[in-house]
């Protein structure tokens, strides 16, 4: 039985991770485990920067956006020797477990960690849904009524004014966010990577919508997908259609916030099931949300995983959104 365990988060932060670090506490203070966070991800590691804490701190975060514990990038720690004073500084704490919360990039550095005898558990946290092996990760759900609602209140300027807008949502190459944000607002027309509109394709279906006498018009890009910025696309629109059109880069406001109850939820019951994980003795897998149930499989098989294949449901988005 396992005495003493670490959680960190890594990559970039996403609401509802505190709600996970809160059910790694909770649930190891059932077994009678100590609980160790370890500050700024997988930097603190190896720069031993470990804290106990106890259930009323699990308690304290539970709602909070963000991370409280932060979140760093070390590129270094790919390499065997920086990863060797990572877990040289969790044995002389007696840390013998890890939960890693974070995307595919934070789970490479779990499986090393347990190739090395650290035995580690990674939970998907990011709000870009990005992750294959996990219907929904933690954070995506915040993230998406934050887009919903920034798109209701632009759709009602544009309405009040006759006028298009083109907003710009996060993603890092994958296009849930717009996709589902599409669905919920009535966005008339979307590009995302996994259905790449060029700019003429775009224009021309803005400028049908204007002779159809269209009052307003939403159109949603994934981000880092265009030479160009979203700026120059709305100047571009506006000349091809006649609609004065503004930009709205939505930025990090997607990231932030208090996490729905969703994520909360999804958050504890991810850090509940890790720690059933750990204190069973296993290692070097990942907790994913299949079907509504949570499961737990091989790390290195989730990284070779397809991505799902969306193409009806962006065609069934396309052609239900062709009628508002």
């Amino acid at each position: 039985m396992i005495k003493k365990i670490g959680v960190l988060t890594s990559g970039g932060d996403a609401p509802g991770m505190n709600a996970a670090i809160s059910g790694v506490i909770r649930q190891a203070s059932v077994h009678g485990v100590e609980t160790y966070v370890v500050f700024d991800g997988y930097k603190g590691l190896v720069e031993n920067n470990f804290k106990k804490v106890t259930p009323e701190f699990a308690t304290s975060i539970l709602n909070k956006g963000g991370t409280a514990i932060g979140s760093a990038r070390l590129p270094e720690f790919k390499e065997e020797k920086v990863r060797q004073v990572a877990v040289e500084n969790l044995h002389k704490e007696g840390i013998e477990a890890l939960v890693v919360i974070g995307g595919d990039g934070s789970y490479m550095g779990a499986q090393k960690l347990t190739e090395m005898g650290i035995n580690c558990v990674g939970l998907p946290g990011t709000i870009d849904n990005d992750i294959v092996s996990s219907d929904y990760t933690i954070g995506f759900d915040t993230a998406l009524n934050t887009v919903i609602e920034s798109i209701d209140k632009i759709r009602d300027t544009m309405e009040s004014h006759n006028r298009a807008a083109v907003i710009e949502i996060m993603g890092n190459g994958c296009g849930d966010l717009p996709l589902s944000a599409a669905v919920a607002t009535g966005a008339d027309v979307f590009s995302i990577p996994e259905s790449k509109l060029s700019k003429e394709e775009i224009c021309a279906q803005v400028k049908t919508l204007h002779d159809q006498k269209k009052r307003s018009v939403i159109v949603l890009v994934s981000e880092k997908m265009y030479d160009f910025s979203s700026e120059q696309l709305a100047k571009d629109i506006e000349a091809a259609s006649g609609y004065v059109t503004r930009a709205t880069v939505l930025g990090h406001v997607q990231r932030g916030g208090k996490p729905s109850a969703a994520d909360r939820i999804l958050g504890v019951n991810c850090g509940v099931f890790a720690v059933e994980q750990l204190v069973s003795g296993h290692g070097g897998l990942f907790i994913g949300l299949e079907d509504n149930k949570l499961v737990a499989r091989d790390i290195n098989s989730t990284l070779n995983m397809p991505r799902k294949d969306k193409t009806k449901e962006i065609a069934r988005v396309r052609e239900l959104n062709r009628f508002f």
